[in-house]
């Protein structure tokens, strides 16, 4: 007699389960137990889906409700603390690093895909989610306690280690909806020229931005043309890929004044990769990945001196906590238009990117760099 897990025999049912509770005891975690990380199995089928698919049938079992967890941050956090993600899908794994080098997935029209499925999905949703600016990367906590006063924090940041100063022109690549370029025209007055591959991002940017010495055009990097004072990328290089790093440098190299600077603001893993994780990659960023510290030095070799380093990678997890907060009370605003699944799925994505930061897994990176190296050196704020 089959069960309902995909056809395998009862027995086989049970093994899987029976093999998934020892594997989550290793990360003191419960099947249907009763603290907050514990999980709550409310469809069997999930046993034989996650240990087929990995991380992308985690993930799908969760938006289709077959499996909950009132902690999901913490119990992200223990598989990734305990290494169990490393245990499952080895042939999913190895097709995706095959692929990865074989195919350069940011090329040509490939690099607008992000655009379209992530960053159009609709202003209103970021609007409710993000800071008053609507910055969507890591925020700078060192003196803050809100999400505005991080975000507000990390630009100032970013200006005062460009060393921006009135009449100056900043390139922006990956403007987002605008809020360094507006921040630094009105602070440090400066002329900005913000691309990205969003349309919804670059119409709010321009409404945002109007009356300021900003101009918003959706573009790729490697087209714009142009000389800069300064060029600054926040949170966009993490959709280049390892195939165009070098690509992207020398495009910044060629856009920056000799005595320039060049801020690269982005997330940063421990282990260089070729492919992001398959959920990921399927439902929130297509075509991205991490790019690690020994892959953004091979690319800056000959083309940039380093200046500085700064890794504040654990501010990371209380920002994306803080904007699950504001999803969360958001929703109601929200779920007519998006619907359950999305919800489930949104909040899948915030609370398993928290969790690698809050395991010192992943970084964020903001490397200064300068074409000559600055003379004398910077003493660059913190």
């Amino acid at each position: 007699m089959m069960s309902v897990m995909g056809g395998a025999s009862s027995s086989s049912a049970l093994r899987l389960q029976r093999k998934a509770e020892a594997l989550l005891a290793t990360a003191d975690i419960r099947l249907n137990g009763d603290r907050p990380w514990d999980l709550q199995v409310h469809d069997p089928r999930v046993f034989a889906r996650v240990f087929a698919q990995g991380s992308l049938g985690f993930g799908e079992a969760y938006m289709d409700g077959w499996w909950d967890a009132e902690r999901l941050d913490e119990l992200f956090y223990r598989v990734l603390d305990a290494r169990l993600d490393r245990r499952l899908a080895w042939g999913q794994k190895i097709a995706r690093w095959a692929l990865g080098h074989l195919v350069n997935l940011q090329t040509g029209r490939r690099a607008y895909q992000v655009g379209e499925k992530h960053y159009d999905r609709g202003n209103d949703l970021f609007e409710q989610m993000l800071d008053k600016r609507m910055i969507y990367s890591c925020g700078y906590w060192k003196d803050a306690d809100t999400l505005d006063t991080a975000q507000e924090a990390k630009l100032d940041l970013a200006c005062r280690k460009l060393g921006l100063e009135p009449g100056m022109r900043l390139l922006d690549i990956g403007c987002g909806w605008g809020g360094m370029a507006r921040y630094a025209a009105e602070r440090y007055g400066v002329s900005v020229v913000g691309i990205t591959v969003s349309r919804e991002q670059a119409e709010y940017a321009r409404r945002a931005c109007a009356g300021l010495p900003v101009e918003i055009r959706v573009e790729d990097y490697r087209a714009h043309r142009g000389e800069y004072d300064r060029i600054v990328s926040i949170g966009m290089f993490e959709h280049v890929g390892h195939r165009n790093y070098r690509t992207y440098m020398r495009t910044a190299r060629r856009l920056l004044k000799a005595d320039g600077r060049f801020l690269l603001h982005s997330i940063g893993g421990n282990v260089s990769l070729t492919r992001t994780d398959p959920w990921i990659e399927k439902y929130i960023f297509p075509n991205g990945m991490i790019p690690s510290a020994r892959q953004i030095g091979r690319a800056v070799e000959r083309l940039f001196v380093i200046e500085d380093w700064h890794n504040f990678g654990a501010d990371y997890d209380p920002t994306l906590m803080a904007g699950s907060v504001n999803f969360e009370r958001a929703w109601p605003k929200l779920k007519d238009k998006y619907g359950d699944r999305f919800r489930r799925m949104w909040r899948f994505s915030l609370m398993c990117s928290a969790p690698p930061f809050r395991a010192r897994r992943d970084q964020l990176f903001q490397v200064l760099l300068s074409p000559e190296g600055v003379a004398g050196g910077l003493r660059v704020p913190r």
